[in-house]
């Protein structure tokens, strides 16, 4: 399914890599975050700390993709069945976002664990492996992601600035502004701006320039991406 045609239209991932380590009965469990966007990206990873992790024991993997979450997968990697990858993903996939939410996705979580010659019985592996995955998120920087249309804003070089500024200040998300000659040669503004992807969200940003700037500023509306907020 294509992100624009998700059934969600927002979700949260994580903003930058994260390294965290737990130390459980002389076992390192070294946890590895990365924001990624697809399973190859996310198999990357894997193979990446297989090869900077060469002498450990177990690289356990688990991750979440898609708005909808609709791609989920794990693996225990020579870990007994279940205590490995199922806890990790139950640890991505229950983690509280915001006003009691839970959707996190396109993350993938890598546990790189030498074992400390102690052995941890299942239970002890399962919260080994869920505590390493959820202390890693408690560090991580949380990113909402919302599935936005963009408008390209068209202005008179005289009113552009303001008219940029006015739009920041209002809480409007603006991405950027591009010059360029118009039709008459003249250099116009074209100001990028994000929409939630509603009909009202629309109506009500073309009455909000129609009497902010006295119909000198047309807007054309653009494609549908998501959007970091």
């Amino acid at each position: 399914m294509n992100q624009s045609e998700t059934r969600a239209t927002g979700y949260t991932t994580i903003g930058a890599d994260v390294v965290h380590e737990l130390e459980i009965k002389r076992s390192r469990f070294i946890t590895y975050l990365r924001r990624v966007d697809s399973e190859a990206a996310a198999r990357e990873l894997v193979a990446e700390l297989r090869k900077s992790h060469f002498d450990a024991r177990h690289h356990c993997t688990a991750f979440v993709l898609g708005a909808d979450r609709d791609v989920q997968r794990s693996n225990d990697d020579g870990e007994p069945s279940g205590t490995a990858g199922a806890p990790m993903l139950e640890a991505l996939t229950r983690r509280e976002t915001h006003d009691g939410d839970s959707d996190l996705s396109d993350v993938v979580a890598v546990v790189v664990r030498y074992f400390g010659g102690v052995l941890l019985g299942a239970g002890g592996l399962v919260r080994a492996y869920s505590e390493s995955v959820s202390a890693g998120l408690d560090r991580a920087r949380l990113v909402r992601r919302q599935r936005m249309r963009l408008y390209d804003v068209v202005a008179d070089m005289t009113i552009a600035p303001r008219l940029e500024n006015d739009l920041r200040t209002s809480g409007h998300q603006v991405l950027g502004v591009d010059y360029a000659p118009g039709d008459d040669g003249q250099v116009q503004a074209s100001v990028r701006v994000a929409l939630a992807d509603a009909a009202d969200a629309e109506d009500a940003f073309s009455a909000y320039l129609a009497s902010h700037t006295a119909g000198a500023a047309s807007w054309r509306r653009g494609a549908t991406e998501w959007v970091d907020l």
